[in-house]
């Protein structure tokens, strides 16, 4: 991987440890989540929604909101109800695409996904319960933001999500189960917009909330684009090389449902080089920013190291 002299440099100065700083993060998040949503009238769908959005997982898109706001000059507290309302988005998404309809799996986070504890019907509504609430929760929520940046932020997360983001990419990749001539520029649409839209709204989310500048937000979105292609490349390699014990999930799915990955392309070890390749533009994104870029470079790190 590259790496800057000055980046690091910035790194050994500071000795920076990033699983300190993701626990400390995971639990700032974990505590704004539980408060969030409590068990109301009716009790089921609460609990539903819960289930799922308490489950565990990294965290990573609600972390990398708040370290984007703090590098551009925000706080974790003008960007904390964005952070939870894209782990409420990022729950909907895995409840539904574990859905029979969809990629019909049992396991998620270790645990029995949110159909198989709840029933189909109400694991649908808890999805639909969540996306609604995330928006609810920015707009009333957020304090110390103008009106203006809020609104884009709203926007943002939308188009993440919609057709032109997320639920896009799902279509595509549904359409294309089973077929043995998908093309990389297909399974590169497919995971720019069901993986990688969300992380990127995760990361320039934070820069607007602060005011960040445009060249800002653009160098953000830039790195954000590259770590979430990475991001998928390593979850497909996962697929294959890791255990369901270490997934939490079923591994193997991929084969299984004929899907087209990275690794059916390329093979593993041209998909390990390709992610580690993304990491290195990404982290160059950052160079000026210096040392106060030092979470997202690791973070980037983090991505192609993972083993779950």
């Amino acid at each position: 991987m590259v790496m800057t002299g000055d980046l690091r440099a910035t790194q050994r100065e500071f000795q920076f440890d990033l699983a300190t700083y993701l626990a400390e993060r995971q639990a700032q998040v974990e505590a704004a989540l539980d408060r969030s949503l409590p068990v109301i009238y009716p009790e089921k769908i609460y609990e539903a929604m819960r289930y799922s959005l308490m489950a565990g997982g990294k965290r990573l898109r609600p972390i990398l909101c708040l370290a984007t706001c703090e590098l551009t000059g925000g706080t974790v507290e003008m960007a904390m109800p964005t952070a939870c309302a894209l782990e409420m988005i990022h729950t909907m998404s895995l409840i539904h695409d574990d859905l029979p309809a969809m990629d019909n799996d049992d396991y998620r986070r270790g645990k029995l996904t949110n159909h198989k504890v709840f029933g189909e019907d109400v694991a649908i509504l808890a999805g639909d319960g969540l996306l609604a609430y995330a928006f609810e929760h920015v707009a009333i929520e957020t304090k110390g933001v103008a009106a203006e940046q809020l609104l884009k932020v709203v926007a943002m997360l939308g188009r993440a999500v919609g057709a032109a983001g997320l639920v896009g990419g799902q279509v595509v990749d549904l359409e294309c189960e089973g077929k043995s001539d998908v093309s990389l520029e297909t399974l590169n649409f497919i995971h720019n917009h069901k993986t990688a839209a969300l992380l990127e709204a995760s990361v320039t989310s934070g820069a607007v909330l602060s005011g960040a500048p445009d060249d800002d937000v653009q160098r953000l979105l830039r790195y954000a684009q590259n770590i979430g292609l990475a991001f998928q490349i390593v979850d497909d390699i996962l697929d294959i090389t890791a255990t369901q014990e270490e997934l939490g999930k079923t591994a193997g799915k991929d084969l299984t449902a004929q899907k087209a990955t990275y690794p059916s392309i390329w093979g593993l070890e041209e998909s390990r080089q390709q992610a580690d390749k993304l990491i290195s533009n990404a982290k160059l994104e950052l160079a000026p920013f210096g040392e106060k870029a030092i979470a997202l470079v690791a973070i980037a790190d983090f991505i192609t190291s993972r083993t779950h």
